[in-house]
């Protein structure tokens, strides 16, 4: 696991500045401590900074082909390099280490473009051919690990895997991207290929970057996609026995390292799995970690420890309270952009306390997107079979008059919270689902908005984001689409941001089989009710599982990586949010109205209502934007 950077000139007899290139890759220096390297030519320059997991003594970045006319800078891990090594030896390639890195050269001799096509694993990497003049960018199916660049005014190209390292060449322009901050407001995270700022755009995932030296400008192309399409005949006890066979040579395959290995178990269903297969396959005792919280209503340690004995790990324990003030400031500086998901505080602390064992923890990530297990798949099920039920004519004013007039009962039992449901029937499928996933919603963004802000945004809304990925979508079930928006937005602007910079701050590498692409393709044709069924998600994977885990941890009520904002913001970080939503860098900034801002924060911390995740999107905004180093008042030089 590393750090990439660089610099691409569009005249090759302009050369690269050395101290720049070095200041780009110092920026992420954290990302691979083990070491460092450096390759400038002909108007081009490649960065790394190196966290040492494979071939430790002979697996330095950049990595040349046999006679240096290809370099490559590469982020991630290429699970099936020594079949690749096979195959392309005996169509005359020579190796000189035992790294994966070096497969990618060689592979981009082979087959150009589509190389990206014969890696398994998660990748982020930028090659340069001198024979060919071209710049090559590519990125992995699902989005693991991170790439951002930015097409400057002359034609030169600024890349590297995190923002801060982009934004330290001083030609890039920082002013804000408005409908991207539309979108962190709805989202609580940026959605790809958008980065807040207007000049930087992310690699989406399953996407390369071709720049040849002297044709037009370059754009992202795609090359890979999942398709849910429930075309398995398998009855549903083979599929929960070939979904473990399948789900363990994931883990084997990520369990090859010259470095400490261990895993995140949280108690869940995924981490729980994929503890339990690596515990039989490594055949020795594995180093798990978990992190609590001080409030039981949030706290699953227990689960963890249950697991944790059953397989005889070494674990470890902390807990995360709500007075750790300090991080909630350096978190805006891991990220470099505005992001709301307050698991992020957790994730960095159970990242931090895996390095101090491990270099290399595997996780369970991607198992809810895959197999259906947030709730909200239940609900938008549900939705649905109401919205097929009732003409739209008469559904939309009969659902939408109970969605503005039913109270917003936060302090009730679930059952009787109905207005977001009533609001999302309301809608069409699309916008119900992205109406039910909102951090923020549309009417309450709006009232949020200075006039300024509403007026420059001219009718824009994140709906979009949604609106793009559904009309693409190669599914055949409603659910299903939602899943497959989940795995083009939320999966990868969310989960997998957040596990790569908690992690890479501490310079511990994450892996995720349950992503293997291998995996995700099979599980997509699986069919509805093997996924979700009556109350129930998961349900094949949890059935998988029942020889291996208890059903205390299969089939209990899943809380998630869920952080007690509520309580926190009326008590250790009380002064803090009111500081930060109602101080100057908010008021100043141009974008909110400032009554509703101190409306909202006196509303939730007199206990009238429940606004901690809309709160804690707005003091995370507030961070960024004085992370970013802007005065208040000063330009943010957005542009819609």
């Amino acid at each position: 696991m590393c750090g990439i950077a660089g610099i691409y000139h569009e005249r090759a007899d302009r050369s690269v500045d050395p101290d720049l290139l070095t200041r780009m890759n110092d920026a992420i220096a954290h990302r691979g401590p083990d070491g460092d390297g450096i390759y400038r030519t002909e108007g081009v320059g490649l960065a790394h900074r190196r966290l040492a997991i494979i071939d430790r003594a002979g697996g330095h970045q950049p990595l040349f082909n046999e006679d240096g006319s290809v370099a490559v800078t590469y982020n991630g891990e290429i699970y099936n390099f020594q079949e690749l090594f096979e195959e392309l030896r005996t169509r005359g390639h020579v190796f000189r280490t035992h790294c994966d890195t070096e497969a990618i050269v060689h592979a981009w001799e082979e087959w150009g473009e589509e190389c990206v096509t014969r890696f398994r694993g998660m990748f982020a990497f930028a090659i340069w051919d001198s024979r060919q003049q071209t710049l090559f960018l590519g990125r992995d199916r699902l989005g693991i690990k991170p790439l951002h660049y930015a097409f400057l005014a002359d034609g030169s190209v600024v890349f590297g895997s995190e923002l801060k390292s982009v934004l330290a060449h001083p030609e890039v322009d920082r002013g804000l991207d408005l409908h991207a901050t539309e979108d962190y407001f709805a989202l609580g995270y940026v959605p790809d290929p958008k980065t807040i700022y207007r000049a930087v755009r992310k690699l989406a995932p399953a996407h390369t970057l071709c720049i040849r030296r002297g044709q037009p400008k370059a754009e992202p192309r795609p090359y890979w996609d999942v398709h849910f399409a429930e075309t398995s005949t398998l009855s549903e006890a083979d599929a929960a026995v070939e979904l473990v066979e399948r789900l363990r040579e994931a883990v084997r395959i990520r369990l090859v390292s010259e470095v400490p290995l261990g895993a995140f178990l949280s108690g869940g269903v995924d981490s729980s799995a994929v503890v339990a297969l690596m515990s039989q396959e490594s055949g020795r005792v594995m180093d798990t970690c978990s992190i609590g919280f001080d409030d039981p209503a949030y706290d699953e340690s227990n689960y963890a420890q249950q697991v944790a004995k059953l397989y005889n790990t070494r674990h470890a324990a902390e807990t995360v309270s709500g007075d750790e003030t300090d991080l909630v400031e350096r978190l805006a500086g891991m990220f470099d952009e505005p992001f709301a998901d307050s698991s992020a505080m957790p994730t960095y602390r159970v990242s931090e306390l895996a390095r101090r064992r491990v270099t290399v923890a595997l996780s369970g990530d991607g198992g809810d997107e895959l197999f259906a297990g947030y709730r909200r798949y239940r609900f938008h099920g549900y939705e649905e079979q109401a919205r097929r039920l009732m003409p739209a004519p008469l559904r939309q004013p009969l659902f939408g008059l109970l969605g503005r007039t039913y109270p917003k009962l936060d302090w009730a039992p679930r059952m009787l919270r109905a207005k977001t449901t009533f609001q999302s029937v309301a809608r069409d499928s699309v916008e119900g689902y992205f109406h039910g996933v909102s951090v923020i919603p549309d009417e309450m963004r709006q009232s949020l908005y200075s006039e300024k802000m509403r007026r420059d945004l001219g009718g824009y809304s994140a709906i979009e984001v949604f609106r793009a990925h559904a009309d693409k979508a190669p599914v055949d079930d409603t659910v299903a689409l939602a899943q497959y928006i989940d795995l083009k937005t939320w999966l990868p602007g969310d989960i997998l941001t957040k596990v790569d910079r908690t992690s890479m701050a501490v310079a511990l590498e994450v892996r995720v089989p349950m992503l293997d692409h291998h995996f995700v393709e099979w599980a997509a044709t699986l069919p509805r009710s093997f996924r979700l069924r009556g109350k129930s998600g998961k349900a094949v994977l949890k059935k998988a599982f029942e020889p291996l885990l208890p059903n205390d941890i299969l089939y209990r009520q899943k809380k998630g990586f869920s952080v007690p904002l509520a309580s926190w913001f009326r008590g250790p970080l009380a002064e803090r949010l009111r500081s930060a939503v109602l101080g100057p860098m908010m008021a100043d900034s141009g974008l909110f109205d400032r009554a509703a801002l101190k409306q909202l924060v006196d509303d939730h911390q007199s206990g009238r209502s429940d606004h901690a995740a809309v709160l804690w999107s707005l003091m995370s905004f507030e961070s960024f934007l004085r992370q970013d180093g802007r005065a208040p008042g000063a330009d943010l030089g957005y542009a819609a």
